[in-house]
């Protein structure tokens, strides 16, 4: 468990949140799945909802209207920025496009949403008086992210570029895979999709959220309202649940592994 309640490094995922059509519906599915309690932010805030696992922040969600309503859900992760508009140039001048900002959200802190060379979605979050996520690795919190591509070698190339990161080729056959670190400490993943995914599936960040168990969390996505999409299935880091809440949002459920005892 890591509980924080200052600034997340620059590089290193801060926050997640989502925009929903049915905001009541995706309360169900998360809180009755992961334990979420939620908050409603003050009515200058749109109707944005703060998710708590023991009081301590862990995602947002804001029901959509206009436009908005009609648009696919999914979930958007930041990463932490010092300068959110130096980092925004920087991205843009790289090949991102801009979606949102940079603006500063109700003195809570400064945020910026691009689509990177590839076109995946994500956020930067310059903290105010919101830091982020209090708390990682715990159920029901963030336990790691990562960005997948028809793409890798691009994909790489910007986020190293922008972040400086520390590039760990995990690669094997038929799999491309690079993680990125920040000060020795893996923050975030970037991929290739493997061959049995269509051409047409677009670049995009997913988030893992940890679970106790994951045969458990496969058996309640449905009687929450939402779909699973594969698994549970093992890998190294654990029992692994794809699944879409009930806008179609994809989360991925982890049941980490026990850390290797060291003889």
């Amino acid at each position: 468990m890591t509980v924080n309640d200052s600034p997340w490094p620059e590089g290193v995922p801060a926050w997640a949140d989502i925009t929903v059509p049915d905001l009541a519906a995706a309360q169900r599915f998360y809180g009755g799945l992961l334990g979420w309690e939620f908050t409603q932010g003050r009515p200058e805030t749109g109707g944005y909802v703060t998710a708590s696992v023991d009081g301590r922040r862990v995602a947002g969600l804001l029901p959509a209207d206009g436009a908005a309503a009609d648009a696919p859900a999914a979930w958007c992760v930041y990463l932490g920025v010092e300068d959110v508009t130096l980092t925004t140039g920087h991205a843009v001048a790289a090949g991102a496009q801009l979606l949102a900002g940079p603006m500063t959200v109700l003195g809570l802190g400064d945020i910026a949403v691009l689509a990177d060379p590839a076109g995946a979605v994500f956020g930067l979050w310059q903290s105010g008086t919101h830091t982020g996520w209090d708390v990682t690795d715990v159920p029901g919190a963030f336990v790691w992210a990562e960005q997948m591509s028809q793409q890798p070698d691009l994909s790489r190339r910007f986020y190293v570029d922008l972040f400086g990161y520390e590039a760990t080729d995990m690669s094997a056959p038929d799999f491309t895979y690079t993680s990125l670190a920040v000060g020795g400490t893996p923050a975030v993943g970037v991929g290739g999709y493997g061959a049995g995914v269509g051409a047409d599936v677009p670049a995009a960040w997913t988030w893992y959220v940890a679970v106790t168990d994951a045969e458990d969390a496969a058996r309640r996505v449905p009687e929450v309202g939402g779909t699973v999409v594969s698994g549970p299935e093992d890998t190294p880091y654990g029992r692994l649940v794809l699944a879409q809440g009930p806008a179609g949002e994809v989360v991925a459920l982890l049941e980490q592994a026990p850390p290797e005892v060291v003889a």
